[in-house]
């Protein structure tokens, strides 16, 4: 049991959503391909089913909508299941993306929604983000820049959290702009040489526990947090951080791409991979990094920037081809050209600065082998957005989709992933 719950608390809430509770009444959406997928110009069929107690249920009224992820739904009605049941003829899709129906019922003053996303040749997806010329050059330079900067590693203790087998630490790096870099750092207590993990972090702002489990199978591990903040500080700081001074950071700066919000996070990244390969104990060779939403995106622009690391594990990756909004389809989250953001952000200057920090053209430069996973049903990492990254990736790649899942994960594969990523490690040269 306790072994279950740290592998669940490794991938959860803002880096991997909990899975969703169980509710009194099930919206199912059915397609009729069993892998959901469909080539462009295919007709894709829908079957909606309502149960309460397992049960159809009969009478309920039923509205629904189809239609590209994300956008307007070209069809939509309101019907009243007779039997429970409702057969539905969703069209198609005449270049590849995603098409998806979403059902709705209320019952007794509440509502209960389900949702199904068939997928058009998903592996044809192509980004619709500008990838700059000087793309390589801005990156080389910031990481320059960055290397003349001592990491001022300042490492404390935290006895509290240590175990039998692990020293438990709050470390803190400098980065740039004499901003700190913050994390919680993991250590075998036996002398040898380890292989490393650098853990990044979902959305949001909140203090972290670090990945005491893994480092008690022989890793050292570190789990950053992004906002140059302590992350041990008490929950309502991080809560008034995130209604304050941090609120909305995604976009931060968005019109200058070297005061952008990003800049100094990606190269937190970096130089939390300075710390770990300076470490006395790290093996020298082997070294990953995984995370989840923001850290999905996270996990993938580290690789592309640092050759230090071999391997990644990355869930539904965020900040993926946030341009699609501009061209008709969805874009990643953060969202940056969607709803109310689109008016404020649809400018020359914002627009190119994303070309500079889109995980799309990281993807371009992971050599590394990877392993990746999300959901079709993910409303908030669209599925259109991730593959146009994943689709770019020119190195060793393999994908799990858990077809059903939205922004959240099965315990099955959190474990599936994390054993993969571990086994690589363990298996690395020493």
């Amino acid at each position: 049991m306790k072994r279950l719950f740290i592998v669940l608390y490794l991938f959860c809430i803002a880096d991997l959503v909990a899975q969703p509770a169980e509710r009194l009444v099930k919206v199912i959406v059915t397609p009729n391909h069993d892998d959901w997928v469909y080539k462009t110009g295919e007709p894709v069929k829908f079957n909606i089913s309502v149960y309460r107690s397992n049960v159809l249920l009969k009478g309920a009224k039923l509205r629904y909508e189809i239609g590209p992820e994300k956008m307007e739904p070209t069809k939509k009605e309101t019907v009243t299941l007779r039997d429970g049941t409702l057969a539905l003829d969703g069209g198609t899709m005449k270049t590849a993306g995603f098409l998806r129906c979403i059902a709705t019922v209320e019952l007794d003053g509440k509502e209960y929604r389900g949702l199904t996303t068939a997928g058009f040749e998903p592996q044809t997806i192509k980004p619709t983000v500008a990838n700059p010329a000087d793309f390589q050059a801005f990156w080389d330079k910031a990481k320059t820049d960055l290397a003349a900067i001592p990491i001022d590693a300042r490492m404390t203790l935290l006895p509290e959290r240590c175990t039998e087998l692990t020293n438990v630490y709050e470390l803190s790096l400098q980065n740039i702009n004499n901003s700190r870099f913050y994390g919680i750092l993991c250590v075998p207590k036996k002398e040898g040489k380890y292989p490393a993990i650098l853990r990044v972090p979902g959305a949001g702002v909140r203090p972290y526990n670090g990945m005491i489990s893994e480092a008690e199978k022989g890793f050292i591990t570190l789990e950053v947090g992004i906002h140059g903040v302590p992350v041990t500080m008490n929950q309502i700081v991080y809560d008034n951080l995130s209604r304050g001074a941090l609120s909305g950071y995604q976009a931060a700066n968005l019109d200058d791409r070297d005061r952008y919000y990003y800049k100094r996070v990606y190269l937190g990244c970096v130089r939390a991979v300075d710390f770990l390969a300076s470490m006395p104990q790290y093996d020298g060779q082997n070294l990953a990094v995984t995370g989840g939403s923001q850290g999905g995106a996270l996990s993938i622009v580290t690789a592309g920037l640092d050759s230090r690391i071999k391997w990644l594990a990355a869930y539904y990756p965020a900040l993926s081809d946030v341009t699609g909004y501009l061209n008709g389809r969805a874009g990643g989250w953060p969202h940056l050209f969607a709803g109310n953001e689109l008016a404020y952000n649809n400018k020359p200057d914002r627009i190119k600065t994303t070309g500079y920090y889109d995980v799309v053209n990281f993807a371009r430069l992971v050599k590394v082998p990877g392993r990746y996973s999300w959901g079709f049903n993910d409303e908030t990492c669209p599925p259109t957005s991730m593959y146009a990254a994943y689709n770019v990736i020119p190195g060793p790649k393999e994908l799990d989709t858990y077809l059903d899942t939205g922004h959240w994960t099965f315990p099955e594969q959190t474990e599936k992933m994390t054993s993969w990523l571990l086994a690589q490690l363990k298996g690395g040269s020493k």
